[in-house]
């Protein structure tokens, strides 16, 4: 039995899920296996939690020395050294394509998001108002299918550093 159809039985049997919520990014795309034929099986809305790979998708981040003393993406996998420069490569097609769209990198991370399919909310984080105002224009950038297809390109399906 697959996960879509022992996901209809639970959700008929038990009470039925409205939404769920985990990681979704350029660079966390395990919901894509299994999670989003699920969502899509039973009208379920996917939230996805850190869309901008913890900063990093948005070119904040080139090298360990860009962290406080203190941050736990220190200890993540994904921030180390090594991961950070292999990973940058993508982060510098999302910059390029921001740059001919005239939008941000967390704008073109965002809508990237918001297009694999309907089911799809974001909700990154911020402390300050400009960085929303920001993230609220992903919803103004229009991804062409060649443009996803760019990105699918330079971003590979398993990024180097695991998630935690």
């Amino acid at each position: 039995m697959s996960l879509v159809s022992i996901s209809i039985v639970i959700s008929k049997i038990f009470h039925p899920v409205t939404a769920i919520q985990s990681e979704y990014s350029l660079w966390s795309r395990e919901p894509e296996k299994e999670v989003f034929e699920v969502c899509k099986a039973l009208g379920i809305t996917f939230v996805a939690y850190s869309p901008l790979g913890r900063g990093f998708l948005t070119g904040a981040i080139k090298s360990r020395a860009d962290f406080e003393a203190g941050d736990f993406r220190l200890s993540n996998p994904r921030f180390t050294d090594e991961a950070i420069k292999e990973n940058l490569q993508f982060v510098n097609v999302i910059d390029q394509l921001a740059e001919a769209k005239g939008a941000t990198k967390a704008q073109i991370a965002l809508s990237w998001i918001l297009s694999r399919n309907e089911e799809i909310t974001v909700i990154p984080g911020t402390r300050k108002i400009h960085r929303l105002e920001e993230n609220l224009g992903a919803y103004n950038v229009g991804l062409t299918k060649a443009d996803a297809a760019l990105i699918d390109a330079a971003v590979p399906q398993v990024t180097i550093g695991n998630r935690y």
